[in-house]
């Protein structure tokens, strides 16, 4: 992807804290779609995120978001205007209602006609199916409501760049395919970074995926190629095989394994979950 089409361009980024290097020399460009980032914990995900969504300033490298460079403060302020964040931890008021909560975000965000403020709080809340509920304490909600309230109040002003950390947290099947629903369509004209550990989310939703691994870019392809990594390497078979690999029953009672496949086993189609384990059972290099 060219530069002149890029939402986001980040070259030689960094980030420490004290002695642990959290992001390690990173360069990742991103256009309009969705990217799922997957990595285990530590890989430096959420860093990432923060730093993109200016709440986070970077040890070095440089960074252009919406075409502005989040390091100074009046493109600062105004990226901020133009982007959504849902960070793991919203820090709600507990005492607030829901409609008030997104509409001090709202404020936040400098949305300073009251009428037309409040219409589009009522609108990001219908898009998480939380119109219902505009009257009710933050503090009365489960826990899948708090996710879809934050992510209500990343929704509002229509942002450019949307960046969800770990977004499905917390819903249930029903809620997590709405989701998906809702985010598939942003992505057809915006930029979304999806930051999960649900392997299928990934596999359902995004058309490329960028996978972490101590602070750097492991895998930049999309979910089919990720898939790839592990062909050859899943098998399945009636007995039980020895020796040490990953194996698991399946509910059709045959034993899938994820490595090298065992005499007499028949090759399997490999899904994205098996090409991350087996991308971080390797060396840390990144992978053409």
């Amino acid at each position: 992807m060219n530069g002149a089409s890029s939402t986001v361009s980040v070259r030689g980024l960094a980030k420490s804290y004290g002695r642990n290097r959290v992001i390690d020399d990173l360069d990742l460009t991103l256009g309009t779609g969705v990217t799922g980032l997957l990595g285990p914990n530590g890989a430096g995900k959420t860093t990432l995120l923060r730093c993109l969504a200016t709440t986070l300033a970077p040890d070095a490298g440089r960074m252009r978001v919406l075409g502005l460079d989040p390091g100074t403060r009046g493109p600062r302020t105004e990226l901020r205007r133009r982007l959504g964040y849902l960070p793991q931890d919203s820090g709600f008021y507990p005492h607030f209602t829901v409609f008030e909560m997104v509409d001090y975000v709202a404020i936040l965000k400098e949305m300073t006609d009251r009428a037309t403020r409040h219409k589009e709080v009522r609108r990001v809340l219908a898009e998480v199916d939380l119109g219902d509920r505009a009257r009710t304490k933050v503090r009365k909600l489960s826990g899948g409501m708090r996710q879809r309230l934050a992510l209500a109040q990343a929704l509002l002003g229509q942002p450019e760049l949307l960046l969800l950390d770990e977004p499905t947290v917390g819903l249930d099947p029903e809620q997590r395919l709405r989701l998906r629903a809702l985010v598939s369509l942003l992505g057809e004209s915006r930029t979304v970074l999806l930051s999960t550990h649900q392997t299928e989310d990934v596999a359902a939703l995004c058309e490329r995926v960028v996978v972490m691994h101590g602070g750097r870019v492991l895998f930049d392809g999309t979910p089919g190629g990720l898939a790839g990594v592990a062909n050859g390497r899943v098998s399945l078979s009636g007995e039980r095989p020895e020796g040490d690999r990953l194996i698991w029953r399946t509910a059709d009672g045959r034993y899938r394994t994820l490595g090298e496949p065992p005499l007499g086993a028949e090759p399997a189609e490999p899904t994205v979950e098996d090409g991350y384990l087996m991308l971080l059972g390797t060396s840390p290099e990144p992978v053409a």
